[in-house]
This record gives structure tokens, sequence and C-alpha cells, in this order.
């Protein structure tokens, strides 16, 4: 039985997911794990190019503290460009196909029962904050 955080972020998710597509995005892939390394939420493409999406889900009353981007630090960076290289590979993907990670923050405000979603493109070799 999944855990409240798991539930949570698979909600994230489907928010992530849907929104991506009604943006154009064909989902190729979902939860896509490699061994002791991590996992891309989602695998889409747009216009030739494959993306691979981040999804960090946050209550919006803890927000302020502890706010979504900051929870992609360098580690995690270095691991999701890791995990996608792999994919790429194990899906024979040639090494000049045109790829990209971003980042889709889902604020969920359950007293309004709403949500906000922030698309950060490119967050492996952009600086946003």
């Amino acid at each position: 039985m999944p855990s409240l955080k798991r539930k949570f972020g698979d909600t994230g998710e489907k928010i992530a997911d849907e929104f991506l597509i009604k943006n154009g995005y064909r989902i190729l892939d979902r939860n896509y794990r490699i061994k002791n390394i991590g996992e891309i939420d989602l695998i889409g493409e747009k216009s030739g190019k494959i993306f691979f999406f981040e999804v960090k889900t946050r209550d919006v009353k803890y927000e302020t503290n502890f706010p979504a981007e900051f929870s992609i630090n360098p580690k995690k960076k270095r691991n999701l460009k890791r995990i996608c290289q792999m994919y790429l590979n194990e899906k024979g993907y040639s090494a000049e196909k045109e790829w990209q990670v971003d980042g889709v923050f889902v604020r969920v405000d359950f007293v309004r029962n709403s949500h906000l979603i922030s698309h950060l493109e490119n967050i492996l070799w952009e600086k946003y904050y």
C-alpha cells in the first residue's frame, strides 16, 4: 500500500501529465527508474525532441518554507542527467537526438481545492535560482 507521501506525489504527477498532454506533449514513459540512481517521472516528445520531466508537488501551506524548485539540487541534477542518458541509450536513440530536462512544479491548495502549475524548461543547464 503506497504511503500518503507517495499518493500525494502520484497526484501531482497525474496533474502534470494532463498539463503536458494539453500543451502538446506526447507521453512516452512514466516513472522510469534506475536502481540506486533515481527516477524520471515523465518522459515525453514534442516536435521531434525528447523531454524528461522532474515533477515536484507541494502543499501551498508549506511552499514558503520549502519551495519545490529548491529540491532539485546539484546531486539530483547529476543523477537526472545520468538516467536520461541511460534511457536514450536503452531505447536506441542516436547520440545526436535532441533532449532536455524540464521541471514541472505542482502546488496544491487543499483549502481552495485547486492547484497551480509552473513549468521550468531546461533545468540541467539553465540557472533559475
